[in-house]
């Protein structure tokens, strides 16, 4: 999900900008987060340029504006935007960076977090057994099922991390809410994102000028339904649909879609249950005990790392229901944007309901 503009002389500048934006390389990470974060700036340019544009307007009319202006969520995954070298562009990155600053989990607990991770090893238990237990939670949820003209609504305590000084700067922890659109077909609106104390819509994916269908990108209830329920055959199909970034173990990306979906969606318990065994045959995938998510919740963690990049990537479970509780990702040694353990992100998942109206509450129904 990304943004563009509303007039031709918009998407000129946009793609003018675009082209001054450097390919996504260096700093031992995942040349796909790059691009995603890549995209992610020019998010911010559009969101930046729709602000000047309303600068000087009566109070009504910019909130008119501030109400249409697209957003995009980070939808669980590591949040650094890449690097930028095009002069071009250096007002708009100062004013993001000047937003991001040292936040609660960059503190010594993080700092340690590799550390942890290791001492925690020889406690593991076989990543098939603990993934089993979870799968079989799973299957006894009675959420779901999610009507097309409903929405599912996430509220979360988010962490993210800016890579704009060629350093890694932890943010601040801060509260997010996502109303996801279910309506089958394709959408040009995908529902709404409250961060900040805005309230903005969440635009198609960037490219998809007829809207985005759902999919890998916007996994509907109706969508998730209709995977395959078959361990091994879900993880071909997801296996096939997870696009390959050069540079990163397609493994990894599989892992980190698979906590896309059991992150920041209302699952079926059938299908639930199936996405739990099949990260289960991902070779790498371990157990963590005591993994601990954006809010210091501690509980049962399941782990993989991408050794290429130097980067792990934790689900953090409840130890008495198993649910779901968060995520984090970080440094697993020193590189060139930060020391071992430094944190990449985190999320903490607080609410999950079913509402009739995107950017309505489920408290305010």
């Amino acid at each position: 999900m990304t943004a563009t503009t509303g007039t031709d002389d918009g998407r000129d500048d946009r793609a003018e900008l675009a082209r001054l934006l450097p390919p996504a390389t260096g700093f031992d990470l995942p040349p796909g987060r790059h691009e995603h974060h890549r995209e992610r700036l020019m998010n911010l340019i559009d969101d930046d340029t729709d602000r000047s544009g309303n600068r000087g307007q009566d109070g009504g009319r910019e909130r008119a504006a501030r109400a249409d202006r697209p957003a995009r969520p980070c939808l669980l995954r590591p949040s650094f935007l890449a690097p930028v070298a095009a002069l071009a562009l250096a007002g708009v990155i100062a004013g993001y960076t000047a937003q991001v600053g040292g936040g609660p989990a960059a503190g010594p607990e993080a700092a340690q977090a590799d550390g942890n991770a290791s001492a925690r090893a020889g406690n593991a238990q076989p990543v098939a057994l603990v993934l089993n237990r979870i799968s079989d939670a799973a299957a006894k949820s009675d959420a779901g099922p999610v009507g097309d003209d409903q929405f599912v609504y996430v509220r979360s305590r988010v962490q993210d991390s800016d890579l704009t000084s060629g350093k890694l700067v932890t943010g601040p922890l801060k509260e997010r809410e996502i109303w996801y659109a279910q309506k089958p077909g394709p959408l040009k609106k995908l529902g709404y994102i409250r961060e900040d104390g805005d309230t903005l819509p969440i635009n198609a994916e960037f490219g998809d000028t007829d809207g985005t269908r759902e999919g890998l990108t916007r996994p509907t209830y109706r969508w998730l339904a209709a995977l395959p329920t078959d361990p091994q055959k879900l993880l071909e199909h997801l296996t096939a649909l997870t696009p390959k970034e050069e540079g990163q173990e397609h493994a990894q990306s599989v892992f980190e879609q698979i906590g896309y979906l059991i992150g920041e969606t209302v699952l079926p318990p059938e299908t639930a249950a199936a996405l739990y065994k099949a990260a289960a045959l991902i070779p790498g995938v371990t157990e963590a005990p005591d993994a601990v998510d954006a809010l210091g919740r501690h509980g049962v963690g399941i782990a993989r790392e991408d050794t290429r990049h130097a980067t792990r990537s934790e689900w953090v479970f409840n130890p008495k229901g198993l649910s779901f509780l968060g995520s984090r990702t970080f440094l697993t040694k020193d590189t060139e944007i930060g020391r071992k353990g430094a944190l990449l992100d985190a999320d903490a998942v607080l609410k999950r309901s079913v509402v009739d109206k995107g950017g309505v509450r489920p408290q305010d129904r």
